[in-house]
């Protein structure tokens, strides 16, 4: 399977001091899902904030490795090039223009797109994942529930005909039956369009249940990476990220004074 995006040992640096990512590497396989886990402050958001670019308007650098798309650099070059060549990222905490209408701020992501017919036909494809969109469309965003505003920013960022997703904790602040029918549509995109999807999410059993190949992320670094079908299996990641003891109980982060980490994540 050709690869889409490699990360290749990167190291991040903010305000030319804070060093946030310690030689990073992931890969994304074309077609797949990817999720990265990992505490917060482990490093998840600043990777798809290098990937996508946005670390330069946050006073953050690649200061070594690289990251290429499709075997292309891209490291180097600025968000709106990277958004050109196919990559978009859906910022965590469903981040709309309130005082657009729903359709307003669909088309936004559609500033790429010069084609008037391919537009249109791009927003049917929008409606036919989010139909709940339609009957919005003329309502001001910030007035439209927190799920319909996930399904909104997804939309959009359907709009930009995306190659590769970059999505940050979809799940946050939505019921639980939101989460799953965000899910449901996050995999039929996957499928249906062909974009592949590095996705970084708190809900490591949700993740897992929708991705391909997992990361565990700590400190800036990845500790370990495999299957999904192997890291569910892993008794450290059933342990801290699924909540499950050995005998199947699940155990909460606050019943577990000190988190070490065993030395065979880092073999």
């Amino acid at each position: 399977m050709a690869s889409v995006l490699q990360v290749n040992n990167i190291e991040v640096v903010y305000k030319d001091v804070i060093l946030v990512l310690k030689g990073m590497s992931l890969e994304v396989e074309e077609g797949k899902i990817v999720t990265i886990l990992g505490n917060n402050g482990a490093g998840k958001t600043t990777t798809l904030k290098a990937i996508s670019g946005i670390l330069k308007s946050e006073d953050g650098e690649v200061t070594d490795g690289s990251i290429e798309f499709y075997g292309e650099r891209i490291d180097e070059k600025y968000p709106e090039e990277i958004v050109r060549k196919g990559i978009f990222q859906v910022m965590e905490g469903r981040r709309v223009v309130e005082d657009m209408t729903v359709e307003e701020n669909i088309l936004a992501g559609a500033h790429t797109q010069r084609n008037r017919k391919k537009r249109k036909e791009d927003m049917e494809i929008v409606y036919h994942y989010f139909p709940r969109l339609i009957e919005r469309r003329k309502v001001m965003a910030g007035y439209i529930s927190g799920g319909e505003q996930q399904m909104l920013v997804l939309g959009r960022a359907l709009m930009a005909r995306p190659k590769l997703l970059l999505l940050d904790e979809p799940s946050m602040g939505l019921s639980p039956l939101l989460v799953a029918e965000i899910f449901e549509i996050i995999q039929k995109i996957n499928r249906e369009q062909n974009v592949s999807i590095l996705l970084v999410e708190q809900n490591a059993r949700l993740a897992l249940s929708v991705a391909y190949h997992g990361y565990v992320m700590e400190n800036g670094r990845i500790v370990l990476d495999d299957t999904v079908e192997k890291l569910m299996q892993n008794e450290d990641v059933k342990e801290f990220y699924l909540g499950l003891t050995e005998v199947g109980k699940k155990k909460s982060y606050r019943d577990v004074k000190h988190y070490k980490r065993r030395k065979r994540w880092l073999t």
